[in-house]
């Protein structure tokens, strides 16, 4: 369930019809939250990304795909080896891009142990959440823009933890907490295009795909589908050949 201190704009949400069950909170539900005025209640999927990822790759490799790890510093040191690269640095951008619009947003939160908890509550800021997982829950959190500070705030997990336990006071018996943090590839819209690099004569085909922020997962399905005809555009255009000058 979302949850809100002040009305939303919208009391339906553009996506209202992707999720499942769609609803407004009912006033008996909305005892439990005192310092709220209005809810949405619906059904939708929580990704375990260390799960995920995992599944992903096999895919690839059993597609024939090569996984190579490697550091760089500048695409053109992936020249001749590829004819098309595809750009997916997230805030590497900065550098291999020269993306000055790439920005960390620091996000913190806590994994803890509470099988009780089975459902979601999000305040509709989305700055305090709680998500049950396969394995543990997550509470969350931060948004801090232009902070590369990867180590543990405590007294930000403290806050975290209070402000989690006054939507669901059960999750003061939450135990195995750990505190994670990770930054979000924040940009002020997503970059997915085509730029053709020109250097000494040698050309490089680029398609740009980053600057998703905290919204990579829930897009990553369609924006890989748009990805994927902008590297068969290149594609086309490395097989057709050039005309030839008439004289």
């Amino acid at each position: 369930m979302q949850i809100f201190r002040n009305l939303p704009a919208e009391e339906v949400p553009f996506w209202a019809d992707v999720v499942l069950g769609f609803r407004k909170m009912t006033e008996a539900e909305l005892k439990k939250f005192p310092q709220h005025v209005f809810g949405q209640a619906f059904t939708t999927l929580k990704c375990e990304g260390l799960a995920y990822l995992p599944w992903l790759e096999k895919r690839i490799k059993g597609s024939g795909g090569l996984i190579l790890k490697r550091r760089i510093e500048d695409l053109w040191e992936l020249h001749p080896s590829f004819d098309i690269v595809v750009n997916c640095s997230g805030l590497g951008s900065r550098e291999l891009a020269g993306d000055s619009k790439m920005l960390p947003v620091r996000g913190q939160v806590l994994k803890v142990k509470a099988p009780w908890v089975r459902h979601f509550i999000r305040e509709g800021s989305g700055l305090t959440y709680i998500y049950p997982g396969a394995s543990t829950v997550t509470l969350g959190g931060t948004r801090q823009k232009g902070d590369w500070n990867l180590s543990p705030d405590p007294e930000m997990s403290k806050d975290i933890l209070s402000r989690c336990c006054a939507l669901e006071p059960s999750l003061h018996r939450a135990y195995d907490i750990e505190e994670k943090v990770g930054l979000r590839p924040f940009r002020p819209d997503v970059r997915l295009q085509k730029e053709l690099l020109v250097k000494d004569g040698r050309k490089l085909p680029v398609v740009h795909h980053y600057g998703h922020g905290s919204g990579g997962i829930s897009v990553h399905w369609g924006m890989a589908l748009e990805a994927t005809k902008l590297v068969s555009e290149w594609v086309h255009a490395l097989r057709t050949p050039a005309p030839k000058a008439k004289l």
